[in-house]
């Protein structure tokens, strides 16, 4: 199965603790909606939001819903120096490479009694210091790399290249994952590991009144994101962060919250959380928020399986095919595929259930070659 992994990054008072402790305590609110596992007290695991698991359960008369999770971990000490193991950053900055997208909370809110590590809030600032730091252990990984003997394999070769490519570029302040690399050399350097190869999420921690003023709020956002566009200052050099340009709107690689009021909304009920979230022209939580925009950074969605066992939500990565979706429910499954039926929800839905979606020619026999789409519902035929 695929895994959503998320590590939340940022630097000391900018309320990446605030947000964790929201996914912790809503861990624990949801514990007797579903099976978790604590893996690490810094480790949160919460479920996917997929209102479509509770309507299939009440179609097929099961109790059991079973949501695909996510796992938050709190990635604590990152400063500047973390790449020369400043703050305990050589063991955090291991814990980032386990993760498969990384979560970059920036502070927004201006807060007297909560000291921030610079002078002033310049989030564009901030952002360039966790940058730098991730860009600078990637280049102490680089340059272990040895140059292969002239008579080693073509690959060899070619890993090493890319390397050398992959590290001149990280000089000039390019991240890899802005790098205009081609599928085969993003193959070469995948075992590496790179911190900076990771796709990042922003998450800016706004005040109250922050959240209430849209308009302002999103043109200091992408003001200050637009500055590491196209990548940052040298991180061999340490120079201030020039003024910010004129923003570039439309931007999706990030999202703003309250990490305060998110903690102390998971107290309460359904009902009243839509209440409270109204008064900021909000509909669902960040954190609901956050869960989707990581499925879409990292190219997942849900395939669904409805039986009078259980109600489960499955992921996959966009794109796999009907026998390794499969294979993410049980590993002998890809291997003794014969044949899957599928339905897409909504007309799961209008058909109430199997037997009526059968009966009208509703459900599509597929094969190997077939491609899932989010909210297929499935039932997969497989050999002894």
């Amino acid at each position: 199965m695929a895994k959503l992994s998320i590590g939340i990054v940022g630097l000391p008072n900018v309320g990446k603790s605030t947000l964790f402790n929201a996914v912790l305590k809503k861990q624990v609110a949801n514990v007797a909606n579903y099976p978790f596992c604590t893996i690490e007290p810094n480790v949160g695991v919460i479920a996917v939001p997929d209102e479509r698991l509770a309507v299939l359960a009440k179609i097929v008369k099961t109790e059991k819903i079973v949501p695909a999770v996510v796992e938050f971990y709190d990635i604590a000490g990152l400063v500047k120096g973390a790449s020369q193991g400043e703050g305990l950053g050589n063991k955090f900055l291991s814990h980032i490479r386990e993760v498969a997208a990384i979560v970059h909370v920036v502070r927004l809110f201006a807060d007297a009694n909560v000291v921030h590590v610079g002078s002033e809030i310049r989030p564009e600032n901030d952002i360039q210091v966790i940058e730098a730091e991730l860009m600078l252990a990637d280049l102490a990984t680089l340059e272990k790399q040895k140059e292969p003997r002239q008579s080693a394999a073509k690959t060899e070769h070619f890993n090493y290249k890319t390397a050398v490519k992959v590290r001149n570029d990280l000089n000039q302040g390019v991240p890899v994952r802005r790098q205009a690399l081609t599928a085969e050399e993003k193959d070469a350097i995948r075992p590496l590991q790179l911190l900076t190869a990771k796709p990042v999420i922003y998450v800016f921690n706004v005040s109250e009144k922050q959240l209430e003023d849209k308009s302002a709020t999103v043109n200091q956002i992408e003001a200050a994101l637009t500055v590491t566009a196209n990548g940052l200052q040298p991180p061999s050099q340490n120079q201030a962060a020039s003024p910010p340009p004129t923003p570039r709107p439309g931007r999706d690689d990030y999202l703003y919250l309250n990490a305060k009021l998110e903690s102390e909304i998971t107290a309460f009920s359904p009902p009243e959380q839509q209440d409270y979230l109204k008064q900021y022209g909000l509909a669902e939580t960040g954190l609901n928020r956050l869960i989707k925009k990581a499925y879409e950074t990292l190219g997942l969605i849900s395939f669904l399986t409805a039986g009078e066992l259980e109600a489960r939500a499955w992921t996959v990565a966009r794109g796999t095919r009907a026998p390794q979706a499969a294979g993410t429910i049980h590993s002998d499954f890809e291997k003794k595929f014969i044949k899957a039926d599928v339905i897409p929800f909504q007309e799961f839905v209008n058909a109430n259930g199997w037997a009526k979606a059968r009966e009208m020619g509703l459900v599509q026999i597929v094969g190997r070659d077939y491609v899932m789409k989010d909210g297929d519902v499935v039932e997969f035929k497989v050999g002894l």
